[in-house]
């Protein structure tokens, strides 16, 4: 089949995918499977061969991302639920003082944000926010904004989260250098989002009416009694930044030390995202269920509730392995890496662009992360870049994602809503913010390309 029939089924393949999606309300998980399912039809796949490579793109994907996404919400959910993130933000906001509480409130939320899914992260930070914003006297949409955008720049590129983690494994990038990378850009974003924020913020948004209600019956001294029963700041750090020296610790390893040697072998195992979180997930066993005083079956259930949510999510990362392994083996994948290289685009910008495009289109940062490497993954297998190189071309690909959130986007809603703002002004604020942070997350990465490269 020609190049130019073989780009035309990828393109009708992601056009059909996106109005499956957004006309037809399909789940995002079986609208890739059925588009996996025609593209490897019409591309000419023998019959025979077209489920045993769906189910080839489905195992090779899940093999990692399903223990890492399942580890990374329990965790999640016993910091949630023991009341850990309260903690981290009075406690960052008695650090950096009652003058400095946005910045506080921002700087506890990239932390909160690496094992917290951002939906999740951000409604749990609300009645913070809205504490400190009553006693500041100012709307949700001051401490919020900057809170909100941070989280979500810090979900689209920083493992364990789901999209960045399917990409990885499409893509076969290190995911302990794209956990550094990834935090290391997002510790400026986070400045970043404090001082757009506070830019976008200088006029006044009318709350919404049911907002208005909702923040001004909110007590905050209702929360009291469950703060102060919550685990120490320090432990919830612990469980955070142990797993990531741990990973650090490994591909500092890998990085160093030549192949075959035996302390590489240790620093590997221990330094491996899947070993780094069970270790996390045993400190939160001793750290907060048993002084919880949580029972063996309570801290079952908590863990289990975090399984619901994280199935779906895995899932739709399968999903789209499967619609990867399908444009690779029709040869799509190389059709598109050669039209690129002959167009002279560099992959990193179209990586960024790529994903934009589908994030702009369809809402879901994880489609169009996931998409998007499916897409290119062809391109990077064969364009022989180095292990730091593919994994900047997954962060840019993830910051692709952050840019243009608007009313296609389910986050779109939970940050408008709780924060007060109608849809146009959602468009003026929060779809800014995430577009600056998305631009200036692949402008970063674009450096860091230029500086390792």
């Amino acid at each position: 089949m020609s190049t130019a029939a073989l780009l035309g089924i990828a393109l009708a393949s992601v056009v059909l995918l996106l109005v499956l999606i957004i006309r037809f309300q399909v789940h995002a998980f079986v609208a890739m499977m059925l588009v996996s399912i025609l593209v490897a039809l019409v591309a000419g796949m023998p019959t025979a061969d077209i489920v045993p490579t769906l189910i080839q793109g489905m195992g090779g994907t899940l093999g990692s991302v399903a223990i890492l996404v399942a580890l990374g919400a329990m965790l999640g959910r016993i910091i949630e639920v023991s009341g850990g993130a309260g903690s981290l933000a009075h406690r960052f906001t008695g650090w950096l003082g009652p003058k400095r509480v946005p910045a506080a409130l921002t700087a506890a939320a990239l932390v909160l944000s690496i094992p917290v899914f951002f939906d999740v992260g951000f409604i749990i930070l609300v009645p913070i926010i809205y504490g400190f914003c009553k006693a500041a006297k100012v709307d949700p949409v001051k401490f919020g904004l900057p809170v909100a955008g941070i989280m979500l720049a810090t979900h689209v590129v920083v493992p364990p989260h789901p999209g960045i983690v399917g990409g990885a494994a499409v893509l076969q990038a290190d995911v302990g250098w794209i956990t550094l990378l990834g935090l290391a850009i997002c510790l400026p974003l986070a400045v970043l989002s404090q001082y757009v924020g506070g830019w976008i913020n200088r006029r006044r948004y009318a709350m919404l009416p049911t907002t208005a209600e909702q923040f001004a019956a909110f007590d905050a001294g209702s929360n009291e009694k469950e703060r102060l029963a919550a685990p120490g700041v320090g432990v919830v750090l612990a469980l955070i930044i142990v797993p990531l020296l741990l990973i650090m610790l490994g591909t500092t390893g890998a990085t160093l030390l030549p192949k075959g040697d035996p302390v590489r072998g240790v620093l590997s195992f221990i330094g491996a995202p899947v070993f780094a979180l069970m270790v996390a997930i045993g400190l939160a066993f001793f750290l907060i269920a048993r002084r919880q005083g949580w029972s063996n079956a309570r801290t079952s259930e908590v863990m289990e509730s975090a399984l619901p949510p994280a199935a779906t999510v895995i899932l739709v990362t399968g999903a789209g392995g499967v619609f990867a392994k399908v444009l690779t083996s029709t040869g799509i994948g190389a059709a598109l890496s050669g039209t690129i290289a002959s167009a002279g685009l560099p992959l990193l910008l179209a990586a960024f662009l790529i994903s934009l495009a589908l994030r702009a289109a369809q809402g879901s940062a994880t489609v169009a992360i996931l998409t998007t490497c499916g897409l290119l993954a062809e391109a990077v297998a064969s364009g022989g870049f180095s292990t730091v190189q593919v994994a900047l071309i997954a962060v840019a690909i993830g910051f692709g994602g952050l840019g243009l959130s608007h009313v296609n986007d389910s986050g779109f809603w939970i940050v408008t809503r709780y924060l007060g703002l109608s849809v146009a002004d959602g468009l003026r604020s929060w779809t800014v913010l995430t577009t600056v942070l998305g631009i200036a997350g692949f402008l970063l990465t674009a450096l860091l390309w230029a500086l390792m490269g």
